[in-house]
């Protein structure tokens, strides 16, 4: 008999019995995995966004004010691949697009774990 992990989803939101809500599957999977992503941990610019952990996160921050080319795929890639290895070392990264229109650095993300997968994209704004 397998068992169904169910867990809150980050960022914190309220289902429609005003609880927190939380998720199964692919979007518990998206969910993690954005939660590691879009947390800004210690850079050579940044003392981390978490003051209980301040390592925590992936410091894609860096990506933005960059040229769209194939270096800032690679660095994404890397990026990606490095924060999940190290937060959710169970989550392997399948595939990243990169994405540059406008204001809007758009990582598009497949990533799996176990036999779930999940497609999401991580938007980043690339400044004030």
């Amino acid at each position: 008999m397998s068992r169904v992990l169910q867990n809150l989803l980050v960022p914190f939101g309220r289902d429609k019995k005003r609880d927190f809500a939380s998720g199964t599957g692919a979007e518990l999977l998206a969910s993690k995995v954005r939660q590691v992503l879009l947390t800004e941990g210690t850079t050579p610019h940044s003392t981390g966004e978490l003051p209980w952990r301040t390592s925590f996160g992936a410091g894609l921050s860096r990506l933005r004010h960059q040229r769209n080319d194939t270096v800032l795929a690679e660095l994404a890639r890397v990026y990606v691949r490095d924060a999940l290895a190290r937060w959710l070392p169970g989550v392997q990264l399948v595939q990243i697009r990169v994405e540059q229109d406008a204001a809007i650095l758009t990582l598009h993300v497949r990533v799996r774990e176990g036999d779930t997968a999940a497609d999401f994209d991580v938007p980043l704004q690339r400044g004030p």
